[in-house]
């Protein structure tokens, strides 16, 4: 039994005599880029520091391994500064720190980091203990931009059928990826998963004069419903919830409402219309390291109703002290203004009819969604013989006398809306043609002259002109 003891002993004597160092990196939380980050490297120790160096882990994409660049060194040996601890043979615990300074933190700059630090042995100057720790510096980018836009885009309207709108909120440049949500009139949009869509209203199978009736009737029962207060509509059911708050509130969806139509009869139960939808946002990483995301709202769009509508996009984001937005007013066009170029038309010339902007509301700055612009001739084709033209121009090349006071119609329409708007071309004969033509007779008139007394005339001229 001596044996055991004895090498217990002994270990314990040599652990007691060995020095003992622990390393401990402060932990961070996330960094927005450009701002000065300084990392702390705690180490506690009882022996005397032999060397302290700070690497960046870069990692390997290619070949999938990681490589390290050294940052940082300090060397103890060209700065020793020896006490009496070993002559005392006092124990004595020293806590040290050792910091790194990153000015203005870019992408590049995110990843692993490690202190290394080295003190001499207090049994032997000759024998280095090691020690270590790792922090991971998480760089975060706010958004650079935010737009919504709307989905198959432009258009036509449809007077008499209902029809989905989407609209999609794009935001670029962020790292992490940001949360969306969509606001219309200030308030958050009641969303539901797009799996757990109920059927839409009554049967497929009808004909198209009892589709008719069933969506005016589908119109007279939102009047109740939604057209007596503008913030009940078919975007504003409830509030919007959050992916997990879906699919836990989703059997719930209609039940606390008094006026639900499933509550009204079997017409009602046929006459629900269909709740707003939210897609899982779209992530798709950039070059760069940040993300891009698609966020998208589809609903069933009562043009009466969403006319003049605000509808914005909300993006949270931990690098945001706020929230940012984009803003978009749903717009019916209305009024457009037509111009002519050149403003007086001469026979011969290239004429340009372009729509130059629109009567707006008091809220809208612009005609949203994009509209869908036609051009027909009012009982003709158009001059290339097509019977219509789509753009926001029409180009009419070398315009013909013929062409004068043709009336041409401009329609401009948005699934919100439709206007034509009506333009009379004046074409004014063209003087130099008229000049050439006049000249071009003469010569003609002159040609045909008898051939005598052209030589004459010929002749006349020589002697005139002869100075002899």
């Amino acid at each position: 039994m001596a044996g055991p003891l004895l090498l217990c002993f002994l270990l314990s004597g040599l652990t007691s005599t060995a020095g003992y160092l622990t390393v401990s990196i402060e932990p961070l939380p996330p960094v927005v880029i450009g701002d000065t980050v300084t990392l702390k490297c705690n180490f506690q120790t009882d022996g005397n520091l032999r060397e302290i160096v700070w690497f960046r882990v870069n990692k390997q994409v290619l070949e999938g391994g990681s490589s390290k660049q050294k940052i940082f060194t300090y060397d103890a040996l060209y700065n020793a500064s020896y006490s009496h601890m070993e002559e005392n043979r006092r124990r004595e615990d020293l806590i040290y720190q050792s910091t790194v300074r990153l000015p203005e933190v870019q992408m590049q700059d995110d990843g692993l980091y490690e202190c290394h630090v080295g003190i001499y042995d207090r049994g032997s100057r000759d024998k280095v203990i090691l020690a270590s720790s790792s922090i991971t510096l998480t760089v975060i980018v706010p958004p650079k931009s935010i737009s919504v836009v709307a989905a198959n885009s432009p258009a036509p309207f449809s007077r008499y059928e209902a029809q989905n709108f989407t609209l999609v909120c794009v935001v670029t440049g962020a790292k992490p990826a940001p949360v969306v949500h969509f606001k219309r009139d200030g308030e958050l949009i009641d969303v539901v998963p797009p799996g757990q869509l109920s059927s839409s209203v009554g049967d497929r199978s009808r004909s198209p004069d009892q589709d008719r009736s069933v969506i005016s009737s589908q119109e007279k029962l939102w009047s109740s419903l939604v057209l007596t207060s503008r913030d009940l509509d078919d975007t504003k059911v409830k509030k919007s919830l959050s992916p997990l708050e879906q699919e836990a509130k989703l059997g719930r969806l209609g039940q606390d409402d008094p006026e639900d139509p499933q509550q009204g009869g079997e017409d009602g139960s046929e006459l629900k219309p269909e709740p707003t939808t939210e897609v899982i946002p779209e992530t798709v990483a950039a070059g760069d390291g940040t993300m891009e995301v698609r966020a998208m709202l589809t609903w069933s769009l009562n043009p009466q109703l969403d006319n003049e509508a605000l509808f914005s996009c909300e993006v949270n984001h931990p690098a945001l002290s706020m929230p940012m937005q984009a803003e978009v007013t749903l717009a019916a066009p209305r009024g457009p203004k037509l111009s002519t170029s050149p403003s007086r038309a001469t026979v011969g010339d290239t004429v340009r009819m372009a729509v130059q902007g629109f009567q707006l509301g008091p809220s809208a700055t612009e005609v949203f969604p994009e509209p869908l612009f036609t051009w027909t001739r009012v009982g003709s084709p158009l001059l290339d013989g097509r019977e219509q033209h789509s753009g926001r121009e029409l180009v009419l090349e070398r315009v013909p006398a013929e062409l004068n006071g043709s009336m041409f119609c401009c329609t401009a329409q948005n699934p919100l809306g439709s206007t034509d708007t009506h333009i009379r071309l004046i074409v004014f004969d063209n003087p130099r043609r008229k000049k050439g033509k006049e000249h071009y007779t003469a010569i003609n008139r002159g040609v045909g002259l008898h051939p005598f007394t052209l030589t004459f005339i010929i002749l006349l001229l020589r002697f005139t002109c002869d100075p002899t």
